[in-house]
């Protein structure tokens, strides 16, 4: 039903402006369905090859999605509020485990590395028409993802991972396609695949990775592409093993098409080995940021995958912003190439709180997930009800919901700059905040 509004326009792009702007303005919301092409035709006077060419425009803008018998109706909004507004107020006095921040004590020292970068820079100045990827930054990345087992592919510096994840989406995507993401996911994925216009479809995850027959459910019912976490999964640490990425694998070896997106979210914070499923489809892409290791605003991340996509990823960037500042490019070629950062002890460090905490609950009857990275999630019964007696109690978790579609609830535990004499009495307060026996029946796949 459209109500009062009348849809208005004799060429197809005068409709298709009349829809449009009728949903900027509220007057047609989210799940009102359009007329049929015929009837709308009809009333307007019009060829329906007109109305019909009006509605392809606005699915391919995604303001619209067409399914079949039920016709045409308007998508829901884009994501317009960040799911990491979804977070408690951290009162003074609250030891506040709920940011997902690095351990600042253990982030490398840059100054030297960016004064080495700086005077580079003023020695060689980079000018436009200047190569877009530092040669020593793409020598060292290409010769960490081949001892990692990434298959040889161009590589492309974004800013950061999500960056990357949205440049491959918008390479090969069109609004109204399908996306496989991880359920609990990254929050951030979450808000970002519907405000490209795309629809998600969740996949549960356990402390292996995404479910094989989940993903193969999503992708025979028409899903384009899969996005996976390989290590320290945000929420839960999930990270794969070898037996979960050869089931992934296969599965994807009967949908060859398929948009493949790998984010190595544990890059130098992890002890798990890596096991890529990159190469498993025709079209795909491996991400590794350098935010967790070496601080939140290293806004860079590097990229690697077929020549195809990349060509498509490297050309959209330039006519954006052209390229990732090569200051801040060598800058971190030289962290990499001096060893700044011990990765095998920094994972040792996380290993050890995260290990701690979650023996400590499980010693209370309390289930928690985090095989890697720098998370603990915990299933709970109401979350609402646990993140307020967790703050009353002086501790502050993220709620799950910025982290979840519809896997059961729970909340995240940032354990990063944990001490050794706060495990004790966190694990009290989490049991507390349960209550007898709440946390020890129930998981998150």
């Amino acid at each position: 039903m459209l109500g009062e509004y009348r849809i208005s326009g004799r060429r197809a792009a005068d409709i298709s402006a009349s829809i449009e702007r009728a949903v900027g303005e509220g007057a047609l919301e989210p799940g009102e369905v359009l007329p049929p092409m015929r009837e709308l035709a009809e009333r307007l006077d019009v060829n329906p090859n007109t109305v019909a060419a009006a509605y392809r425009t606005l699915r391919e803008r995604g303001v619209i999605e067409t399914s079949g018998r039920r016709g045409s109706r308007v998508r829901p909004k884009p994501a317009t509020t960040a799911r990491d507004l979804i977070r408690v107020e951290v009162p003074p006095g609250v030891r506040d485990l709920s940011d997902g921040n690095p351990d600042p004590a253990l982030l490398p020292a840059l100054a030297g590395a960016f004064a080495a970068a700086a005077a580079q820079g003023d020695r060689e100045p980079v000018l436009y028409g200047h190569a877009p990827v530092e040669p020593e930054l793409a020598r060292l990345a290409r010769a960490g993802l081949d001892a990692d087992g990434v298959p040889d592919g161009p590589v492309a510096v974004t800013s950061g991972a999500l960056d990357a994840v949205e440049r491959v989406l918008a390479a090969h995507l069109r609004p109204g396609d399908a996306v496989v993401v991880e359920d609990p996911g990254w929050g951030s994925l979450l808000d970002l695949v519907p405000a490209l216009g795309l629809r998600t479809v969740p996949v549960a995850v356990d402390d292996e990775g995404p479910l094989p027959d989940g993903v193969r459910k999503a992708l025979a019912g028409g899903a384009r592409a899969l996005i996976v976490t390989d290590r320290a999964q945000n929420p839960t640490g999930a990270a794969l093993s070898a037996a979960r990425a050869r089931a992934l694998r296969e599965v994807l070896a009967g949908h060859p098409e398929t948009l493949l997106i790998e984010d190595d979210h544990g890059h130098h914070i992890v002890d798990v080995p890596l096991h890529p499923l990159a190469g498993a489809t025709r079209r795909w892409a491996f991400s590794r940021s350098v935010a967790k290791a070496y601080g939140p605003d290293l806004r860079l991340a590097v990229l690697t995958g077929d020549a195809v996509t990349l060509d498509r990823v490297r050309g959209r960037q330039r006519l954006g912003p052209g390229w990732v500042s090569l200051t801040m490019q060598r800058a971190v070629a030289r962290v990499w190439a001096d060893g700044t950062v011990d990765p095998a002890a920094v994972a040792a460090r996380y290993g050890r709180r995260r290990d701690a905490l979650a023996e400590a609950l499980q010693r209370r009857g309390i289930t928690a997930h985090g095989r890697s990275g720098m998370n603990l999630w915990v299933p709970v019964p109401d979350e609402t009800g646990v993140v307020a007696r967790l703050l009353h109690a002086g501790w502050a978790v993220a709620p799950g919901a910025r982290f979840r579609m519809s896997a059961p609830p729970g909340v995240r535990v940032t354990v990063s700059t944990l001490d050794e004499e706060e495990i004790e009495p966190l694990a009290e307060a989490i049991a507390a905040a349960l209550g007898p026996g709440d946390g020890a029946r129930r998981t998150y796949a």
